[in-house]
């Protein structure tokens, strides 16, 4: 892929988790999010994106959510579980997307709030209609999702590079 290929990134915030866990890490879903991660992967399926990689959070309630959304997809891509993205911070997210392989053009990122909203955030240069306002207002809940848009490498992704085409969540 050349340096001025379009590229997808799609930030997917984990379903409803439950509470009843000592580890934050091993926090399963609640009955919502069981709910929820399905028609999540519907939306994904409805976007036409045909993902060349997921990276997912290594927690608990980022693998139930994928595992549940992932059988709403046409094709599953290839995975990466990766621990890096629990409890990542701003800059960490943003330098673990640099190392996305320039043969991915469309990759999907399974985390967690703070991270999977202020990286839509601090991504979107530019936003389409009323994208960026509805993001903003939500909070960006559980099972939602942003989709950005950039050209260039991975490796050039910083802050205010990509456009915010489309956002979503189940319960709007």
């Amino acid at each position: 892929m050349s340096v001025d290929t379009s590229r997808r990134i799609v930030l997917l915030r984990h379903a409803k988790a439950d509470w009843n866990q000592e580890s934050d890490h091993e926090r399963p879903l609640a009955d919502r999010g069981r709910a929820d991660a399905p028609v999540a992967g519907r939306r994904l399926a409805e976007t036409g994106i045909g993902f060349d990689l997921a990276l997912c959070s290594t927690a608990v309630r980022t693998r139930e959510t994928w595992k549940l959304a992932v059988h709403e997809l046409p094709e599953r891509p290839r995975t990466v579980y990766e621990e890096r993205l629990y409890e990542a911070s701003l800059g960490e997210l943003i330098a673990l997307l640099s190392e996305t392989p320039d043969e991915v053009g469309d990759l999907l990122v399974i985390g967690h709030n703070p991270g999977m909203h202020a990286l839509a955030d601090a991504l979107a240069g530019e936003s389409e209609g009323d994208v960026l306002p509805r993001m903003t207002r939500s909070g960006f809940p559980t099972s939602a999702f942003a989709v950005l848009t950039f050209s260039g490498d991975w490796k050039s992704l910083e802050h205010g590079a990509a456009k915010l085409v489309d956002f979503w969540t189940p319960h709007a």
